[in-house]
C-alpha cells in the first residue's frame, strides 16, 4: 500500500465508521424502536465529535499535518465512543454497577403534566441490554467495532509516517 493509500484509507475508516454505527444506532431508535439510555447518548456524542474530526480531516486534506492531526482526533473520538462502549456492555452483562440512572423520553404534551408524561413513558435501563445477536449487545458491538476501527486508523497513519 502507497503512503498516500494509507492516509486515505484511515481518513476513510474515520468517516465511514462513525457515520455507519451512529446510523445503526439512530435507526435501531426510530425504525427498531429501542430507546436510548444515557450511556448510549454518551457513545453517539463521541461518534459526532469523530464525524466532525473526520470531515475537517478531509476537508484539509491537501494540507496534510493538519489532516493527519484531525483523522487522529477523529481515532480518539471513535475510540472514546469504544471504550463508553466496553463499560455500558461491562453493566449491562452485571461485571460492574453503572453510575448513571434509567432514563425516559418523557416529553410533556399541551395540557399534560409533565409528571403525567413521565409516568407514561417508556422507562430506559442501562443496564439491561435491549437486543443482543450472538449474546452481544449493541454497547459491546460498538466497543468492538469503534476500538478495531480506531486502532485501524492509527495503524494506517503510522504507516503513512513510516513511508
Amino acid at each position: 500500500m502507497s503512503r498516500d493509500a494509507s492516509l486515505h484509507l484511515a481518513r476513510f475508516v474515520a468517516i465511514m465508521l462513525p457515520v455507519a454505527l451512529l446510523g445503526g444506532a439512530l435507526a435501531s431508535q426510530y425504525i427498531g424502536g429501542l430507546f436510548p439510555c444515557e450511556m448510549c447518548m454518551w457513545q453517539r456524542w463521541a461518534h459526532i465529535a469523530g464525524i466532525a474530526a473526520a470531515l475537517v480531516a478531509i476537508a484539509l486534506r491537501r494540507t496534510t499535518p493538519f489532516s493527519v492531526m484531525f483523522t487522529l482526533l477523529a481515532a480518539l473520538g471513535i475510540a472514546i465512543s469504544g471504550a463508553i462502549g466496553a463499560f455500558h456492555a461491562g453493566v449491562e452483562y452485571g461485571w460492574w454497577e453503572g453510575f448513571t440512572t434509567c432514563t425516559t423520553n418523557a416529553r410533556s404534551a399541551p395540557g399534560q403534566s409533565m409528571l403525567d408524561a413521565i409516568m407514561q413513558a417508556q422507562l430506559v435501563r442501562c443496564d439491561v441490554a435491549p437486543w443482543e445477536l450472538f449474546g452481544i449487545s449493541l454497547a459491546g458491538y460498538n466497543a468492538l467495532l469503534s476500538l478495531g476501527g480506531a486502532l485501524l486508523i492509527v495503524l494506517a497513519v503510522r504507516k503513512w509516517s513510516r513511508s
